[in-house]
């Protein structure tokens, strides 16, 4: 979210000015956008984890700040529940062998968080929703002791007006309320940063909104919330309302969601951003003393850190980034996939999202008029669903109408366009080979996170109860885990 926030509660003032710096900040980032040399530069990946930490009993542990003092590291920062950190690869060029160098920063990080956590008996858990974790967790003081959560908590908390709930029905179905957005930090992501020109943006962004529904039957890893079997990616529904501030179905209806896959296929860089600010209350009013015109019209490049701080509390799907660093430049920030199941999984997951998003992007001004984008939001939710047994709807060749696909078939047929387009945006083959093996190899055996952990509990559930069978499970998961075999392969 950027600045820095150290206070909880703001003036009526102090809103008005931040709502004015607001336009004012779109206005200076359209300046931007029209400026022919901003945000010029060779393509970028950077990648984000978020992680659990759990106790000797595989039970959440409420222990980051100690942690995180412990490592020392300016890769590694809190999150919002007390038994979550997050670790942040810095960006590399997209040629030559990315992957590779993501591999062994993120690698280098998680190392160093694992060591740390021993220090406190604590484990590293790699896992989209932590099975053991139980709503009871999520009682008064487990949000990360900063002030930005608990401004950010009482923000959303009062504009609300009573307890967060949370309705899902999958297999089972869950009903739970929390008096904060703890429920928010349930959940641990793997986010993947792709630098773009502004020209690409609109073509980028859009492809990644197609592609979504593909990747998420491919990377599931989410399918237990306490102790309840939900969809395969319960996160999807499990974020969208931990933080939705609506609380009956006429606001759903004239409201649109702080969690969203969007409201349509964009037309260019600027439109997420002048959306979010024309469609969202501001939360967290922070001031700078920044004139954010005065610096474009000056030759310069703004921070916009209003503009950025109100952007990050909106939690798109697929989130446009404004960065002020290197001259001023776009991101797509892809935050769809789970943490884990492990590191060779998640790079191999990092490869198909930014192979997808590249290999599509050619057909998408095409695509944008004649799809509709309200299939490819029904893809992404049938997928957190169902997973790779998911039905999407796919365009079809030019000329040929758009069709049901199931999500293994389809996928399967992607692959090939996902490693070419990244070999054409220079990355070597050689990066590649063996993480379209490993997703080739999960998507054709169906063994996907989501669908191990299921058959892990439904084996050992008859004869030690949910309960346990939950804890046996993710034992088992953190085992594997740690040793870096891709999920596919476990033995177990």
């Amino acid at each position: 979210m950027g600045l820095p926030i150290e206070r909880e509660r703001f003036t009526a003032e102090e809103f008005a000015l931040f709502t004015e710096r607001l336009s004012a900040s779109l206005e200076a980032l359209r300046a931007l956008l029209e400026r022919p040399s901003f945000g010029r530069g060779a393509p970028t990946i950077g990648a984000e984890v978020e992680m659990h930490l759990v106790d000797v009993h595989a039970e959440p542990l409420p222990e980051n700040a100690a942690v995180l003092a412990l490592a020392d590291d300016p890769r590694v920062t809190l999150e919002i529940n007390r038994f979550n950190l997050e670790v942040n690869a810095p960006p590399c060029t997209l040629r030559g062998r990315p992957f590779a160098a993501l591999r062994r920063e993120l690698a280098d990080a998680l190392s160093v968080v694992q060591r740390a956590a021993e220090q406190k008996q604590a484990r590293i858990a790699l896992i989209g929703i932590l099975p053991t974790l139980r709503v009871a967790h999520l009682a008064e003081g487990v949000l990360s002791d900063a002030p930005r959560y608990r401004a950010l908590s009482g923000a959303l908390r009062r504009m609300r007006g009573e307890p967060f709930s949370v309705h899902i029905r999958g297999r089972e179905t869950l009903s739970a309320e929390c008096d904060d957005v703890a429920l928010e930090g349930a959940n641990a992501s793997f986010q993947v940063h792709l630098r773009s020109e502004p020209a690409s943006f609109a073509k980028l962004f859009n492809a990644a909104q197609l592609a979504a529904g593909p990747l998420l039957a491919a990377t599931s890893n989410s399918p237990f919330f306490d102790a309840k079997c939900l969809w395969a990616e319960t996160r999807i529904a499990l974020f969208q309302q931990a933080v939705d501030t609506r609380v009956d179905a006429r606001e759903r209806a004239r409201l649109p969601s702080r969690v969203s896959f969007g409201r349509g296929f964009i037309r260019d860089a600027y439109e997420p951003f002048a959306e979010n600010v024309a469609l969202h209350t501001a939360l967290l009013p922070v001031l700078t003393d920044e004139d954010p015109l005065a610096v474009v019209q000056a030759g310069g490049v703004p921070r916009l850190e209003e503009l950025r701080l109100h952007h990050g509390t909106v939690w798109d799907w697929n989130r446009a980034v404004f960065d002020p660093q290197d001259g001023g430049h776009l991101r797509i920030e892809h935050r769809l996939l789970p943490s884990g199941p492990t590191l060779s999984d998640m790079v191999a997951n990092a490869a198909l999202t930014l192979g997808l998003t590249l290999g599509l992007a050619p057909r998408m001004e095409q695509l944008a008029r004649s799809f509709p984008f309200a299939a490819a939001a029904d893809n992404l939710y049938a997928a957190a669903r169902h997973g790779l047994e998911a039905q999407l709807l796919w365009p079809g060749e030019p000329g040929e109408p758009a069709r049901p696909r199931s999500a293994r078939e389809l996928l399967l047929e992607l692959l090939p366009l996902a490693e070419q387009a990244l070999c054409d945006a220079g990355v070597e083959r050689s990066d590649l080979r063996e993480l379209f093996t490993c997703l080739h190899e999960r998507i054709s055996s169906g063994r996907t996170g989501a669908a191990l952990q299921r058959a892990l509990v439904a084996r050992h559930e008859p004869t030690l109860g949910r309960e346990r069978a939950l804890v046996t499970m993710l034992e088992s998961y953190l085992d594997w885990s740690a040793r870096d075999i891709p999920v596919h392969r476990w033995e177990c």
